[in-house]
């Protein structure tokens, strides 16, 4: 069995480097164009240069997405991306139609093309055939089974790598295409402006009772009918190993440098513990905890094991369940004194119980007993985003390592 490639998401480079200190083999960005994620910081063309160069500088890739679903003006101005994107040493580009697929090939001959789950494949005659024009990696539809997936990877050429999304957020549109938002609010999802419809909360009118509205029931919990649960995957990695996928893919470019920075260590422990132990191998729980520290939905498997039935969504709410907050990124530690120098990203105080979250180390626990500023004063309060204070810790950490509290 080869190893899986762990896929983390990045919005913004702080997110991309988090993804690769926390234990990610690969990221997937987008540009300031051709994406599928607006909501995203994303990325000018020096911040990707810069973190293709730092991906590279330990070994590990960095993909670009280029999947929208585009209209002829967003063709104009695509071949002059693709050659920037391919001179900066992007390892591939993610893309979904055909007509820029074709831009790609004549444009950059050498770039590596992955086709994205825009374009829905859903069977092993559809992958074939992206294989013969050339696509080196397929992420495959979020509606197939494992079953269905296992058959795919026996039917087709060992060489094409297969990607799954394995945790992260769905649309009620599991593979992306939805035209709802375009209808509802004029905002193509199709073209990263996704206005999340699927998310609202819905009533129904009779024609003839106009401003009588009704509660619309699928059953006595709730009335957001087209609100999905988060795809969760951690406790199945033998069962996604069996399948022949290439690539383990985590959903997030909006999210936290927190969400991603957890979310890849919970999955790097679990697919390393795997591939260490084998035969032996035993789920910890203590990953799955990991995962519900982090703002998500109830978690679903998804396709994976069948059709969902009516138990895959959330009726009662479109709200995330965020029970920790990120308070501090470590800058520096100082073991002669066991000092850290910690970013404040939310306000903290004096007294308050954290957790201490750092790579490839298991999380630890402690009570703020004294801090102070720059100056050496001492604070009972640290209130001011991005304000700098040193703190004991009752462990050595490292830089990056960051502080969680739980809410109240």
């Amino acid at each position: 069995m080869k190893k899986p490639e762990l896929l983390a998401p990045a919005g913004n480079l702080e997110k991309l480097k988090m993804a690769f200190l926390y234990g990610a083999d690969a990221v997937y960005i987008g540009g300031e164009e051709f994406g599928l994620r607006a909501a995203a910081d994303n990325f000018t063309m020096d911040e990707m240069k810069e973190g293709i160069e730092f991906a590279h500088e330990r070994g590990k890739k960095v993909y670009v997405t280029a999947n929208i679903i585009p209209h002829n003006e967003d063709l104009i101005e695509f071949p002059q991306y693709v050659k920037q994107v391919y001179e900066l040493g992007a390892d591939a580009v993610i893309i979904s139609d055909p007509g820029m697929f074709s831009i790609v090939k004549e444009i950059a001959p050498g770039m590596e093309i992955h086709i994205s789950t825009q374009a829905n494949n859903t069977n092993w005659k559809s992958v074939e055939f992206w294989y013969k024009l050339g696509a080196k990696r397929i992420v495959l539809a979020r509606e197939l089974s494992l079953a269905e997936i296992k058959e795919i990877r026996q039917r087709i050429p060992q060489d094409v790598e297969l990607e799954c999304f394995v945790h992260g957020a769905m649309c009620i549109s599991y593979s992306g295409r939805c035209l709802l938002s375009n209808y509802m609010a004029a905002r193509d999802a199709n073209r990263g402006d996704c206005a999340h419809p699927c998310r609202w909360k819905y009533y129904l009118m009779e024609e003839k009772r106009p401003g009588q509205y009704m509660p619309v029931f699928e059953n006595d919990r709730g009335t957001f009918i087209y609100n999905s649960k988060d795809l969760c995957m951690i406790e199945h990695i033998p069962e996604l190993v069996d399948c022949g996928i290439s690539s383990f893919k985590i959903e997030g470019r909006v999210k936290s440098a927190y969400y991603v920075a957890t979310v890849v260590k919970a999955y790097r422990e679990a697919i390393d513990s795997y591939f260490e132990k084998g035969e032996n191998y035993v789920f910890d729980p203590l990953w799955l905890d990991e995962l519900r520290k982090v703002s998500h939905r109830d978690y679903t498997t998804g396709f994976y094991f069948g059709k969902p039935s009516g138990n895959e969504q959330v009726y009662g709410t479109s709200s995330y369940i965020r029970e920790y907050d990120i308070v501090g990124l470590v800058k520096e530690y100082d073991a002669a004194t066991g000092i850290a120098t910690v970013e404040q990203r939310n306000r903290f105080f004096v007294g308050d119980e954290i957790e201490v979250i750092q790579p490839g180390k298991p999380f630890f626990s402690q009570t703020i007993e004294k801090m102070w500023d720059e100056q050496g004063e001492p604070l009972e309060v640290a209130p001011h985003p991005q304000m700098i204070v040193k703190m004991p810790m009752r462990a050595p950490v490292v830089p990056c390592a960051m502080l969680r509290k739980g809410k109240v």
